[in-house]
């Protein structure tokens, strides 16, 4: 959710951190602050609202100096106002801090604290961690010890970065637990600290990540990391090969629309040195799969959150399919409260865009503590998911920057039918002819994709009809069921109009009583196995007054003749169709709210990356 940028060197740090800050918009906050050391004073400006506003307090108020961090702020304590906004300084004005996660004895320590004689400016929690440190500081101990002293203190999972104007060569950066990532740029005679990668892949791409329970001191020429008892770490330099134009919009008028339309290039990569078109076999270097691990395998939970988690119901599909292993798919902020049945024969498979999603790292660890083998499919690159996983699937979707998700949806869709083929061939569920036909079909894709895209000047026209509706019914069956929540979601994340998908054969067990003339229905009805029970469900919402939007194949002259509406997709295998059938609706979603005026990157209330419960 927040966005942290540090830097320390020998350029103004303030543009450095702005920058960053801009960059770090998609993650989702309503205040934005940094802290600069100028003249020996720590200098602070903040402002409630966008990082625009925050770039004209600046213009209007400069600050310049070597050494800054800032922060986005995504309220959970106290009202998003320029008060509360990060970063927070202690009460001797010695000691700044931004700060992502929840203390949850923060009332405690407060109270503790204000006996202290304390005086806190603000409603935050953060605030009580900055007041800590100063505490620690006044027995004469150095910064990164009094940190570590006030992390020993704190409940929950948190990223820190403070620094002090004593002891002004160096930035403390520390994670606990899994409120998001902590990135630590390597620069020459200069380093940069992050919550996420792109807020300063224009200045680097030599990046550690710090992993829970781990501060670093950063310096401008070194950077030495600790574990919470004082001992020194060694730790990896990644290179990591984004291109910085990859998060820029280019001709597009929003990030969704360019990522809608990037997905021909990201399906492209994700099967690329996956798939052996000569052999028609699949590999995941990653994965640490073999035979025999494929054998003993009994079941598989998937757990992820929101479209990731719409992912993994067709996931569920196709693995039982192909593979014939039992799949239980399980929301991530649940799994961990449902006592799962799990041994050593059991696969957590987890499915995040940023690794870091709280809920989700936490049905990871509840696996790993039952004995479960974790996997992960992951979209970015060196997060906590990816490290804590014992195997992995990069998604190859490249940053995402639009909040609603889209490339990282139809990626690990993607994916999980390549998954299903080599569990499939590996458990020899499955017939060598049927293992050539499932992977020639993956041929298909970047173009039926594209052909989808050439389209949107029809989905434009059907986006002015719905417009101004107030509430859109969605329905799927079988393999395209979680097509119709992802295309509801998709519809009420960026436009903010009631949306409901439901499984089409449930119709008649309540929400039929909602179709009337005001109610448009859109109906997931390609040519796939669930096709002629689709036609009933048409039939059933025409007969109530419904106007009726049918998503179905080209040449499909029987629901042309039925439907109100018809959006036209090209011919596709079954198991491949939840990965076409979703562009036109994207795109559906994102004209829709765009002709509605409304912010589609950064809908209200939402937030790219989840790292509280």
């Amino acid at each position: 959710m927040c966005g942290i940028v540090g830097y320390i060197g020998q350029k103004d740090a303030t543009p450095i951190v702005l920058n960053g800050l801009k960059r770090l918009e998609y993650r989702g906050y309503d205040s934005a602050g940094l802290a600069i050391l100028q003249d020996e004073t720590i200098k602070i400006r903040r402002v409630a609202g966008k990082i625009d506003k925050l770039f004209e307090l600046v213009s209007e108020s400069p600050l310049k100096g070597n050494i800054g961090i800032g922060h986005t702020r995504w309220a959970t304590h106290g009202e998003p106002n320029k008060t509360n906004a990060h970063p927070h300084l202690g009460s001797n004005k010695d000691v700044v801090i931004v700060h992502n996660g929840i203390v949850e004895n923060y009332l405690e320590l407060k109270d503790e604290l204000i006996e202290e004689g304390v005086n806190f400016k603000s409603e935050t929690d953060t605030e009580v961690i900055v007041h800590l440190i100063e505490l620690f500081l006044t027995s004469g101990l150095r910064i990164d010890e009094a940190v570590r002293m006030a992390i020993m203190k704190i409940r929950g999972a948190h990223g820190i970065v403070v620094f002090s104007k004593n002891e002004p060569d160096r930035i403390i950066a520390a994670r606990i637990g899994n409120a998001g990532g902590v990135v630590i740029g390597v620069g020459k005679n200069e380093m940069f600290i992050a919550s996420d990668i792109p807020a300063i892949l224009d200045h680097t791409r030599k990046m550690i990540f710090l992993e829970s329970q781990q501060m670093a001191i950063v310096k401008s020429n070194e950077v030495d990391i600790y574990d919470l008892n004082g001992n020194a770490l060694t730790y990896e330099v990644h290179n990591v090969n984004w291109d910085p134009v990859s998060a820029e919009k280019g001709d597009h008028k929003h990030f969704m629309h360019k990522e809608i339309h990037e997905q021909v290039r990201s399906l492209i990569d994700t099967i690329a040195g996956r798939v052996n078109f000569t052999d028609y076999l699949i590999k995941f270097n990653d994965l640490s799969l073999d035979k025999e691990l494929a054998i003993s395998i009994n079941k598989i939970f998937i757990t992820a959150c929101g479209t990731a988690a719409y992912a993994g119901m067709v996931g569920k599909i196709l693995i039982e399919k192909v593979a014939r292993i039992p799949v239980e798919v399980v929301i991530g902020s649940e799994f961990r409260y449902s006592d799962p049945i799990i041994d050593e024969n059991t696969i957590v498979l987890a499915i995040s865009q940023s690794g870091e999603t709280a809920d989700t790292l936490a049905a990871m660890d509840e696996g790993k503590k039952r004995g479960a083998k974790i996997w992960v499919i992951v979209n970015a690159i060196g997060s906590q998911a990816m490290r804590i996983a014992d195997g992995y699937i990069s998604m190859q979707a490249g940053p995402e920057i639009g909040v609603a998700s889209t490339k990282a949806y139809t990626a690990p869709l993607v994916d999980l039918y390549m998954l299903a083929i080599l569990l499939g061939e590996l458990r020899d569920s499955i017939s060598e002819q049927q293992r050539r036909d499932l992977v020639n079909n993956l041929r298909l894709v970047p173009d039926l994709v594209g052909e989808c895209l050439t389209r949107e000047d029809e989905i434009v026209e059907i986006a002015k009809r719905l417009e101004n509706m107030q509430h859109c019914l969605y329905l799927g069956r079988g393999i395209n069921m979680p097509t119709a929540y992802e295309g509801a979601l998709k519809l009420k994340e960026i436009s903010y109009i009631h949306a409901e998908g439901y499984p089409a054969g449930e119709m008649k067990h309540g929400p039929i009583a909602l179709i009337d003339n005001n109610m448009p229905v859109i109906v997931i009805s390609p040519k796939d196995p669930w096709y002629e029970k689709m036609i009933s469900q048409i039939e059933q919402a025409k007969a109530r007054g419904g106007f009726v939007i049918a998503l179905a194949t080209d040449g499909d002259e029987l629901i042309k003749d039925i439907a109100d509406r018809v959006i036209w997709v090209p011919e596709t295998p079954w198991m491949l169709s939840p990965v076409i059938s979703i562009i036109p609706l994207q795109l559906l979603a994102y004209h829709i709210a765009h002709q509605r005026g409304l912010d589609v990157d950064q809908p209200r209330n939402l937030a790219k990356s989840v790292t509280v419960e």
